[in-house]
């Protein structure tokens, strides 16, 4: 992932007609924290804090516990996060976090004293004006409730504002869980209606059931009807129905206990993640990890268009050969920016003392969204470069105050 995302950035900003100096100045991160965090029964984990670039405000970004996080993936997604901040025009930098750390393994009592500790070895690097850490992969509003608390311990900030993410209760914002998969919904409507495809029946597969990936489903099945989901897929399996699949009795299931694979409906079967990536739609939505689509499948791709609700799942290569193929792509740091608009949005009302309606939130949130890829695509179209090098080129002339 960090070798596509520097080669990607280096080729655009060659576009731009940009020296080495500067690129290299974009490509470098301000710092990088690494260090271990040993719990009080003698286990000890690997832990990471990239700060990439914080020339457009406080740098920004998740924190992810995963057992394959490592010190080049949480650089990449730093450098994806500077990008992502400047192309939908916040006041923000670019920041990410992790723990090399299956959460599921750990107890209660273990996964918040490691959450607690991971807060306190950085508290005096981070920040509600320096750097504002979030939920990321198997982090949630409880995980980040432990570390604001432990933060808060250690300084004299009391505005909740040096995390987002949060629990409502603990000063979140309304909308926040739902606001990646949202975004997601809007930024494609958008992309439609420059295209004068918004109107038509559209078939839609989705890589990933997590929080981004069931939202998207909820959403796009609530505002856009005439979206057909054909197959779904996570880690327990992939679901394939001609006749299209509900979202929200997916999400109920899951809610209910039930195994995703339980899901009954006359036409539906189970397929293998291969097959739902090579699914005969329109559209295919990538909301799982990173790098899916490589050399090895790229050939197997058949839809046109293709939302990237993950960070960086194809890989340069199978971009190259997508693109020239004409498939249209969604990138990252616009397709999944809701998640982070929303959480400047979560900041802003703890610096103000205020908290805002699901509406307010919602119609920020859409306001940033349209206006993104508005600009993108009408960079796309003058420059003559896919989408996602218009995006990465827009952001860049941001990031160097052009």
């Amino acid at each position: 992932m960090l070798k596509t995302a520097q080669s990607l950035i280096t080729r655009a900003s060659e576009k731009l007609g940009l020296d080495e100096e500067t690129i290299e100045t974009v490509l470098d991160a301000d710092a990088a924290h690494s260090f271990d965090i040993t719990l009080a029964n003698g286990k000890s984990f690997k832990a990471y804090r990239v700060q990439h670039n914080n020339r457009r405000g406080p740098y920004k970004g998740g924190v992810r516990f995963h057992p394959e996080v490592h010190l080049e993936e949480v650089q990449a997604l730093a450098m994806l996060m500077s990008l992502k901040t400047a192309a939908v025009g916040l006041p923000l930098g670019g920041g990410k976090g992790g723990v090399s750390v299956d959460p599921k393994q750990l107890a209660d009592a273990e996964l918040e004293e490691l959450s607690r500790k991971y807060s306190a070895h950085l508290a005096p690097h981070i920040g509600p004006d320096k750097d504002i850490p979030a939920p990321d992969v198997n982090t949630d509003g409880r995980i980040i409730d432990w570390m604001v608390d432990e933060y808060e311990k250690l300084t004299d900030h009391t505005k909740k504002a040096s995390f987002t993410g949060k629990t409502l209760a603990n000063g979140g914002s309304a909308g926040r869980d739902a606001a990646t998969g949202y975004g997601g919904v809007v930024a494609l409507q958008e992309l439609l209606s420059r295209l004068g495809e918004a109107d038509r029946e559209l078939t839609i597969a989705v890589q990933g059931y997590g929080n981004v990936g069931s939202f998207f489903c909820l959403k796009s099945e609530q505002s856009h009807p005439h979206w057909k989901l054909l197959a779904v897929g996570e880690v327990e399996g992939v679901l394939y129905d001609p006749d299209g699949l509900s979202a929200r009795k997916l999400t109920a299931n899951k809610a209910d206990g039930k195994r995703f694979t339980d899901y009954r409906s006359p036409g539906a079967k189970i397929i293998s993640d291969k097959e739902l990536l090579a699914a005969d739609v329109d559209v295919l939505v990538l909301a799982a990890l990173g790098d899916v689509i490589t050399k090895e499948n790229m050939r197997d791709i058949r839809a046109r268009y293709i939302l990237e609700l993950a960070n960086g799942p194809i890989d340069e290569r199978a971009y190259d050969y997508l693109t020239h193929y004409g498939v249209v792509i969604l990138p990252d740091i616009i397709a999944n920016a809701g998640g982070v608009i929303v959480s400047y949005l979560e900041w802003l009302q703890n610096m103000k003392g205020e908290s805002w309606s699901l509406d307010k939130v919602n119609a920020a949130l859409e306001e940033y969204m349209v206006a993104a890829v508005e600009n993108t695509y009408d960079f796309s179209v003058k420059a003559k470069v896919p989408l996602k090098e218009a995006a990465l080129m827009l952001a860049l002339k941001k990031l160097i105050g052009e």
